[in-house]
């Protein structure tokens, strides 16, 4: 596995993350890791319409069909 080393993050912002991390009972580096593997997982609006495109392309997909599967992942981000 990668080592991600990040610098200059505000003391607040520290204290904001460890507290978050020990209300979901988990350390700061467990916390951290779920954060950036669920936006990892998330997909950007670029690949989402490339990924609605390749679908539109072999199959019977209408643009309203890729408008509501782009909201639906929009939605999904909060």
């Amino acid at each position: 596995m990668a080592v991600i080393h990040v610098r200059e993050v505000p003391d607040e912002t520290v204290t904001t993350l460890k507290v978050r991390a020990a209300r979901s009972g988990r350390s700061p580096q467990a916390y951290l890791l779920q954060l950036l593997t669920g936006e990892a997982a998330l997909l950007t609006p670029e690949e989402a319409a490339e990924q609605a495109r390749a679908i539109a392309a072999r199959g019977q997909v209408t643009a309203d069909d890729i408008s509501e599967a782009i909201g639906q992942m929009r939605e999904a981000r909060g």
